[in-house]
């Protein structure tokens, strides 16, 4: 069994997903831009996911190279720093077209730890 170093993030990065899907659930782009605490909600768990990339070892990284690891861990700099530049839409596309293979990622990760889910 590999040792588990990156056991933390992956599960912090699981967590912030699976929230944000709930979180946005059953929304429209509208909708999400109409809900104030739904997007102050998202935006945070960005960084947490962002962060948390931030520990993840290059072996692991290496074994997904279709994850653009560097954007996932610059992103909760824009977040947290040019807040004020974030546009919703980059956000929403995030939400429904980055995450999904990220938590894949993720999931074969944790599958590879034997971390139940």
């Amino acid at each position: 069994m590999r040792s588990k170093p990156s056991c933390k993030p992956l599960t912090d990065i699981r967590k912030n997903i699976e929230a944000i899907e709930s979180f946005v659930e059953g929304m429209s782009f509208e909708d999400f831009l109409q809900d104030q605490k739904t997007c102050y909600a998202v935006l945070r768990a960005l960084e947490i996911v962002s962060e948390a990339s931030r520990h993840l070892p290059a072996d692991l990284k290496s074994r997904h190279p279709h994850i653009d690891w560097r954007a996932v861990a610059g992103a909760g700099n824009v977040y947290r720093h040019d807040y004020d530049s974030v546009d919703d839409a980059v956000i929403w596309h995030t939400i429904n077209n980055e995450l999904t293979p990220l938590k894949a990622a993720v999931h074969a990760e944790l599958a590879l730890l034997r971390i139940d889910e």
